[in-house]
């Protein structure tokens, strides 16, 4: 009785066998210290990256500050152009070489002061609230419709390879692929808005806006964001269909494929439940790598639409050489840039056990 007693103490107090419980946690840490270090080289690059947008800023052709000194110089008995030049050039922090206007640019911006923009004499945070939630609603509409359609289009097409319906899919893929933005918009407003007349050409709301509703406000804006819209999902439905289509095709030429086949699985099990499964994982991470962009607005297609969004904004400030606001917009592209980069490795890492980060 005290031998067997002993015994149970010695293996109570031995260390249990490395089993799945280990090796799960060893993979953790392994995810932890990747994800540090990439967020660690995501700032590195943020931090070289601002600085050549900051460079190429200051050396832009039209500035804001020189067609100010301008129209100041010609007021009666004004300041010559170059006295006022320099006075703004000092007031706004550019009579600084771009190292050290940089690096006070920098200060700034950790403390989370951008400053005022000089084309909508406002503060930079508060011109961008006002108008990326449009530009967000329009990217999210465009990438769920883009899913629903490419997604099963492509899947079609895989399914059924060389068929009719393969070569209309990816003749349609190619269509949109090569239309450029600029020319499919000009089509639709040309067919939609001035032959038939169904939508405005331009703008984010009608003539009447002021005299309708709450729910009728709202389906005026609606009303004008669906050319936009349209123009967003053509455009970029196509390369997702094809990318479906090609990792589909992988897939169903797999052996473990075969083997499912083999063993007498109906066909429509075997490329939902053990094909279309594996198919969805570098989707995930394109998807995953995407959910940035929705945050980035569409420049082209708000410009040609003439959609107060993030991008449209944006590019009205950089036309007249609006440093604070143009600076910003560039740093949150590349903030949204390596987020989407970091977010795609993760995703894959987790929907495809596999993967292991060594």
């Amino acid at each position: 009785m005290q031998i067997g007693s002993c015994f149970f103490t010695v293996i109570v107090k031995l260390p249990f066998p490395k089993g799945a419980a280990a090796d799960q946690e060893r993979n953790d840490t392994r995810m932890r210290k990747y994800i540090l270090k990439r967020i660690a080289l995501a700032v590195v690059i943020l931090f070289c990256s601002t600085f050549i947008i900051y460079a190429l800023l200051r050396c832009l052709p039209a500035s804001y500050v020189e067609n100010m000194a301008m129209q100041l110089a010609m007021k009666p008995g004004a300041k010559p152009y170059d006295e006022w030049l320099a006075q703004l050039n000092a007031s706004y922090g550019l009579d600084k070489s771009i190292v050290p206007g940089y690096l006070t640019w920098l200060q700034d911006a950790i403390r989370g002061n951008f400053g005022d923009s000089w084309k909508y004499t406002v503060p930079v945070l508060q011109k961008f609230k006002e108008v990326i939630w449009l530009s967000f609603t329009m990217g999210a509409v465009a990438m769920v419709l883009e899913l629903i359609i490419a997604i099963p289009l492509g899947v079609i097409a895989a399914t059924k390879q060389y068929s009719r319906a393969d070569y209309a899919i990816t003749a349609g893929a190619l269509v949109g692929i090569s239309l450029p933005t600029f020319f499919f918009a000009t089509i639709l407003k040309l067919v939609f808005s001035v032959k038939l007349g169904w939508f405005d050409l331009y703008g984010l709301v009608g003539r009447n806006y002021a005299q309708l509703d709450a729910m009728g406000q709202l389906l005026d804006k609606a009303n004008h964001l669906v050319l936009p819209i349209i123009t967003l999902v053509i455009v970029s439905v196509g390369s997702l269909m094809r990318y479906t289509r090609t990792n589909m095709l992988e897939v169903l030429n797999a052996d473990y494929i075969r083997t499912a086949r083999a063993k007498g699985l109906s066909e429509k099990r075997v490329i939902y439940q053990h094909a279309f499964r594996n198919t969805l994982i570098p989707l995930v991470t394109i998807v995953g790598g995407s959910l940035p962009g929705l945050f980035s607005g569409a420049l082209i297609t708000e410009t040609l639409f003439s959609i107060p969004g993030i991008g449209f904004t944006s590019y009205q400030a950089m036309l007249i050489g609006d440093i604070p606001f143009s600076m910003f917009y560039m740093t949150f592209l590349a903030i949204l840039t390596l987020a989407g980069n970091l977010i795609s490795d993760i995703l894959y890492a987790v929907v495809d056990p596999r993967v292991r980060i060594a």
